[in-house]
């Protein structure tokens, strides 16, 4: 069993910077491809950004491309994204999640329980 608790949201200024955090207990965390996911109010939950057990491959959306680098680091167990230029359409529910590799998102393993970015204008 695994339980992810994100931390790190909060209300920022447009392009202003956040730093999410996502703490995994259990000690397989780096046998999972870690992502994270957002929803925005009235929208469905979308994809952010995922990275590898190694940490060795990222992928993003192309709206945050050039703007947020996810990261891991295995030996805290803690996956981060790292959010500079933020815009007010970034606001949302930021989840983070686990699925095993070669496996879809939708039979991510895990979920966090969310922490909310607010980006004002």
């Amino acid at each position: 069993q695994v339980q992810l608790v994100e931390s790190g949201g909060g209300l920022v200024q447009a392009g202003g910077s956040l730093r999410l955090s996502c703490a995994a207990s259990g000690r397989t965390f780096s046998n999972y491809v870690m992502g994270w996911f957002r929803q925005a109010r009235r929208y469905e939950r979308e994809f952010v950004a995922s990275i590898s057990g190694s940490g060795g491959s990222t992928t993003y959306a192309d709206s945050v491309k050039g703007r947020f680098t996810i990261s891991r680091d295995n030996a805290k167990n803690t996956v981060y994204l790292q959010m500079n230029s933020l815009k007010p359409e970034d606001t949302a529910v930021y989840y983070c999640a686990a699925k095993r590799a070669f496996t879809s998102w939708n039979e991510a393993d895990y979920w966090g329980q969310g922490t909310q970015v607010t980006v004002s204008s």
